[in-house]
């Protein structure tokens, strides 16, 4: 299997070293070794995750990850020279949820010239969460026929952006964008400057006085959405953070659903006959109040970006 990237250039540990611990991070180019050591600590290595990952072996004075990109919920950035794969290394309480500490980890990579997205290059596909599931974001071509040239977009300009789940043997789902934001900062901070493009489960909101709007799809685990390149840090680097859900094609629900403004109304993009779920996009689509599912699909979250919206 051909490698999509031709080096490991860079490794980058942003973490507030404690005293006598030690934290080594090996890079591979379909994932890392993380060695967390600490030679005289009462810790509970069982405890430590990285991301969504439990440590893959556990001893007295030492924990280890050995993990793919594709698994705990790394988050993935592209630049026009760079792959980069980063996530946190967190402890929490043993008596309750609450994170004691946490540190950043990535691994950066040159990206190949002949480099293409993840739904176009099948060796770079990984497994997530169940069924074999393979989730995809990238912002596209104009006509979603291949990737972006250029991160750089008009102000104005529309920004084409598609998701895909590859199913393998799989049942046939459907794919949701449930939440998107725009932010100024590659991970989603309390200080982070935050642009809503969709929310509400699956609402579009920034089709409301703007030309965004999905796509008619052309198969149920794939999405399309253009986005009007938007007013927010003009000039600056823009991330697009988005949870994807793969769910039932043939249910819909108020927190369920893809949604969009056409003419004078909100439409729901799979069935216009049932628009009348969207009516909660300017109030609140609450499981609870509508008695739909809370839970049963299948998240991803994903980043895109670096871009750059030029006036």
């Amino acid at each position: 299997m051909a490698f999509p990237f031709s080096s490991v250039v860079l490794l980058v540990l942003v973490a507030a070293v404690l005293v006598n611990a030690d934290m080594k991070v090996d890079c591979g180019p379909d994932g890392l070794t993380l060695v967390w050591t600490e030679a005289r600590s009462l810790m509970d290595f069982s405890l430590l995750r990285l991301g969504s990952c439990r440590p893959t072996a556990v001893s007295l004075r030492e924990a280890m990850f050995s993990v793919e990109f594709g698994d705990c919920n790394f988050r993935r950035t592209v630049t026009k020279d760079t792959l980069e794969y980063s996530n946190d290394l967190t402890l929490a309480s043993p008596r309750n949820t609450k994170t004691t500490f946490h540190h950043p980890v990535s691994c950066t990579f040159e990206k190949a010239v002949d480099w293409a997205p993840p739904m176009y290059d099948p060796s770079m596909l990984q497994t997530y969460g169940q069924g074999n599931l393979l989730f995809s974001m990238d912002i596209m071509n104009g006509d979603f026929s291949g990737p972006a040239q250029s991160l750089a977009f008009s102000l104005g300009s529309l920004i084409p952006i598609m998701a895909t789940v590859g199913q393998e043997s799989h049942q046939p789902l459907l794919l949701l964008l449930d939440e998107c934001v725009a932010t100024n900062t590659p991970d989603l901070q309390p200080e982070s400057a935050v642009y809503s493009i969709i929310s509400n489960h699956g609402c579009l909101m920034d089709s409301k006085g703007a030309r965004s709007r999905f796509e008619p799809r052309l198969v149920s685990s794939e999405i399309r959405l253009s986005l009007q390149a938007f007013k927010f840090a003009v000039g600056k680097e823009v991330y697009i953070h988005c949870t994807l859900e793969a769910w039932d094609p043939s249910a819909f629900f108020p927190n369920k659903k893809a949604c969009h403004i056409v003419g004078n109304g909100w439409e729901l993009l799979d069935d216009p006959s049932m628009s009348s779920l969207c009516g909660c996009c300017d109030t609140s689509c609450s499981s609870r109040k509508t008695r739909s599912p809370s839970g049963g699909g299948i998240k991803h979250s994903a980043v895109l970006g670096p871009l750059t919206i030029v006036d």
